[in-house]
Parts: structure tokens; sequence; C-alpha cells
């Protein structure tokens, strides 16, 4: 507060102990302005009160007393953020790796509570293989996991159709024999109204023979999990690694 602000307030206060007979002291138009504006703050900073827009300045908050839980979601929008602050290394957040898993065992894979932005998931094989004949699948869900209701075709390239195949049950990544190891990469896309689009390249490795992969399946709610296993669903993995991707 001025120097000549304190002083009116105290002539102020000096008026009050000087009251006439009646009980009564004129304020002067300042003395009145300045009265007002103390009860003013004095009003915002009581409980329950207010605090006008212009008197809350980025030099009179703390730095640790701005934090994550005071900010609502809502009032940080696209504008509010400067070009600037949005850095490569912030934005890298958005990309999440899942653990890799060995698919030396079991007849299914799975990966769960995938985030609910999620928009692509890329699914990476290394050398997976099965102690079978049965080709592949990749099934995706939401609480569950969805084993009909697909379109997916795969493809061996440079093959005759007979190696060629379809799938309603998962999408179908050809597989040659027992001793196939699978490299490669499924990519799903999220299409809208829990629509997801996928499509993949894949080598075994065992033989250098390549495949393709691509199809399409609608989830009745938000996709939250993905599986690998295979057509019958009892060959057994016994070799190799995959993990998933997300953004």
């Amino acid at each position: 507060m001025a120097t000549t602000a304190i002083e009116s307030l105290r002539q102020i206060l000096n008026g009050f102990r000087g009251l006439n007979s009646k009980g009564i002291y004129t304020m002067n138009a300042t003395e009145t302005d300045l009265l007002r504006q103390i009860l003013i703050e004095v009003q915002a900073l009581s409980l329950g009160g207010s605090v006008a827009d212009g008197s809350i300045t980025t030099v009179k908050l703390a730095n640790n007393s701005v934090t994550t839980a005071k900010i609502l979601d809502a009032n940080v929008t696209t504008a509010k953020i400067a070009d600037a602050n949005v850095t490569p290394v912030k934005l890298s957040e958005s990309f999440k790796a899942s653990t890799a898993v060995n698919t030396t065992s079991g007849t299914a894979i799975d990966f769960t509570s995938i985030p609910s932005w999620v928009k692509r998931i890329t699914i990476s094989f290394n050398g997976v293989s099965t102690n079978g004949t049965s080709n592949l699948l990749v099934r995706i869900g939401s609480g569950s996991v969805d084993s009909t209701g697909y379109a997916s075709v795969g493809q061996r390239i440079g093959a005759s159709s007979t190696a060629d195949g379809t799938s309603t049950v998962g999408f179908l990544i050809n597989a040659v024999n027992s001793a196939s190891l699978i490299s490669g990469f499924v990519v799903l896309t999220h299409l809208g109204a829990n629509v997801w689009a996928v499509s993949g390249v894949f080598a075994d490795t065992s033989g250098a023979t390549t495949f393709i992969t691509c199809g399409n399946k609608t989830l009745a709610g938000v996709l939250d999990r993905v599986r690998l296993t295979t057509v019958i669903g009892t060959d057994t993995f016994d070799a190799g690694s995959v993990n998933i991707f997300y953004e």
C-alpha cells in the first residue's frame, strides 16, 4: 500500500477517535474511496469470499502452490498451451511400451489394462514359434477378448492361393509349420466408434518366407486388451517373445 494511502487511512482512524458530539465523522472523497477499496480486499480474502481476476498475478503465486491437482482438466485447453511448451520430450510420454513377454509356454499371451485414450497399437514379434502347425491369431477386446466378428485376410507373399487364408475369429497370421520363427509387427489403428483396422508384415526367419495380414473389427466398447493365440487354441508357444507399443 502506498505511503499516501497509509497516511489517509491513519487520518480516517484519527477522525474516528475525535468524533463530534453527534457521533458523526464525515470522510472526504479520497478517504471514502480508500476505505471502499480496503473493504473490497478484506472481503475478497475472507472465508467464502472471492478474489478479483486482476488481483491474482503470476508473481504473487509460489511455484509449489500451483499443483496438478488444483488445475481442473477442463481448464487446460489447447489455446492456453504455448506452442513452445510442447516439446518432443513431453510428447514422448504419449508413446508407451508394455513389458515384453517370452512366448515360450502357454496357449495365449495377453496384454491387458490398455488405456482408453490409445488410438494405435503396434504388436511386435521376435522369433515367435509354437509346437504345432496352426496359424497365429491376434484378438482384441473390451472387458473380455472377442473371438468372433473379425474380417481378416492373411497371405503368404509369392505363394499360391492355397497358402492364403481368411478368418472371422481373429486377425490371421499365416505360419508354415512347427519350426517357423515368426518376426514382424501388426499395427492396430482406431477409426472411431470402437472400430479397429489392422495391417501387418511378417517373416518366417527359419524359411525366408514373408506374410502380410489385414482386416478390421468392431468392438462393443473401448479396447482394453490384446491377445496372441492360435486358430485351434491348443498349440503351445515354445520360442520367441512379443511386446506391444501404444500411443
